[in-house]
């Protein structure tokens, strides 16, 4: 969330190595554990109520809040294709269309599925303008669940999930990636960016927002959680994926009007089935 979907900037770097905390920045990591961590009745309900959440934020926001990520096919070059007829496209988490539409205005030879945990987001994605069920089909779907292929079927091309393992509990990452795998082809591929280790939202939460390691509630009561390389990596192998790239994207942002100068870091992978 936050400024996550804003178009890159002219400040952004490929690490392979996690960025570096000032003392300062470590003394606001410190301060967050000053309370503890959030009980576990408040974490039971968060868990209940996260699709109710998130249905709320966009109500809120309406399609307001993300901006439309054109920098898609320019990270995953997989998405163009090279003439092999039409492929079919999974979007896990597809909020309002921010990611499908700019691919459907790029006319490229695909079929996209999209599905979101949140009623509200599916039906803004269908009153789009350009909405069109010979070239995009969009359905609720809880994806911790284990029956996504009976969905799609068992033979996507391509899944892309941009910033949305993060707001799943850690304990249901392992189920979420088993269900991508069941998914795709043997030869298909996952496209993922997401929060990183010590990006700057991280940084941001006060004490009594954090519900576990690297895992934070926001006031709204939508979650995110901070991969390290390392972690998203053997979590994609444990499954059966093989690693084609990941590594940590530096964005700076730059506010000079109010003297802001922030880091950002994602975390941007691919992963084959063999």
């Amino acid at each position: 969330m936050e400024e996550a979907d804003a178009p890159p900037d002219q400040l952004i770097n490929v690490h392979h190595d996690v960025l570096q905390l000032t003392d300062k920045e470590q003394q606001l990591l410190h301060h967050q554990d000053s309370r503890g961590l959030v009980g576990n009745f408040q974490q039971e309900k968060l868990e209940r109520e996260a699709g109710k959440n998130w249905d709320k934020f966009y109500k809120r926001n309406e399609t307001r809040f993300f901006k439309d990520r054109h920098w898609t096919t320019r990270e995953f070059q997989e998405l163009i294709g090279c003439g092999e007829g039409t492929r079919t496209l999974l979007e896990v988490g597809c909020g309002v269309g921010n990611f499908i539409y700019p691919l459907l205005e790029d006319d490229l030879d695909l079929f996209v599925y999209a599905c979101d945990f949140s009623p509200r987001a599916v039906e803004f994605v269908k009153s789009h303008p350009k909405y069109d069920e010979s070239k995009i089909r969009a359905f609720e779907y809880d994806i911790t669940k284990d029956d996504l292929n009976s969905k799609v079927g068992d033979a996507v091309d391509i899944i892309s999930t941009i910033f949305v393992l993060s707001a799943v509990h850690p304990d249901k990452f392992k189920d979420v990636v088993s269900n991508l795998y069941r998914c795709l082809r043997p030869g298909g591929m996952v496209l993922l960016r997401d929060y990183g280790l010590n990006d700057m939202a991280m940084l941001r939460f006060a004490p009594g927002s954090k519900l576990g390691e690297r895992f934070y509630v926001r006031q709204d009561g939508t979650r995110a959680y901070y991969f390290t390389r390392e972690e998203i990596s053997q979590l994609f192998t444990n499954a059966g994926f093989e690693v084609s790239s990941v590594h940590y994207v530096h964005r700076q942002t730059v506010n000079k009007k109010e003297g802001v100068n922030a880091q950002r870091v994602f975390i941007q992978g691919k992963f084959l089935k063999p």
